[in-house]
């Protein structure tokens, strides 16, 4: 339903009120609560997860991996594996809020001894040279929760973190429930100042209203001083 609709431009904003009513999952409490209930559904990570957007984000975590000579990763919100599919990590975990989610990534992942998966309320205080946050930090509504992944994203990381993620604080009042837009980089100068911003990468396809043609995310990728 929501993919037909919003070929539609004229009908975008209705298009979205009609998804929310009617879309059992849309009924948003909580972001953790969302997501859970979200795979549990059977829906997927969403279309930057998928096709040409999955692509531009692969090719451009690979080549950084490689050129970087990185050999462990940690990613929150490996969500439901289909982004990793494309991925080439000497040793990769993966942490998520869902079970289902953790569940679908062991067991497509099952003869990939590189690749591990856990509730995020199982992590015990693993590193990775490089840490990754795709598409997750906009889907953070509530304060607390962002502080927490904030913490633990860089908290966790020897030397780089990639965040692939909207940098705006403009919300717009047709907006998502489970959608919350934050100017993150903020929050990096005032409480991580031993990291710099090494690099921004705009998105090879930006948003036109249609999240299967483009993103608003762009990469943004941090070194430790």
């Amino acid at each position: 339903m929501k993919r037909t609709l919003k070929k539609i431009p004229i009908i975008n904003v209705m298009a979205r009120y009609v998804y929310r009513k009617f879309n059992p999952i849309q009924s948003f409490e909580n972001s953790e609560k969302y997501w859970i209930e979200r795979y549990k559904a059977g829906d997927n990570s969403g279309d930057g997860s998928y096709n040409k957007l999955a692509v531009f984000k692969a090719e451009l975590l690979n080549s950084f991996v490689q050129e970087n000579g990185i050999s462990t990763v940690i990613e929150y919100g490996s969500g439901d594996g289909n982004q990793l599919k494309l991925a080439r990590y000497p040793n990769y975990k993966g942490f998520d809020v869902s079970s289902t989610a953790v569940k679908l990534c062991r067991e497509i992942f099952k003869d990939d001894e590189s690749k591990k998966f856990n509730l995020v309320s199982e992590y015990s205080g693993e590193e990775a040279q490089l840490t990754l946050s795709l598409d997750v930090i906009y889907h953070l509504i509530e304060d607390r929760i962002f502080n927490e992944y904030m913490n633990r994203l860089f908290s966790s990381s020897e030397k780089f973190v990639i965040i692939y993620a909207s940098n705006t604080d403009e919300n717009p009042e047709d907006q998502l429930a489970h959608v919350k837009h934050r100017k993150f980089t903020n929050w990096i100068e005032s409480n991580k100042v031993n990291w710099t911003l090494r690099k921004y990468v705009p998105n090879k396809y930006p948003y036109d209203y249609d999240a299967d043609t483009g993103s608003f995310a762009d990469f943004y990728i941090f070194e430790k001083n």
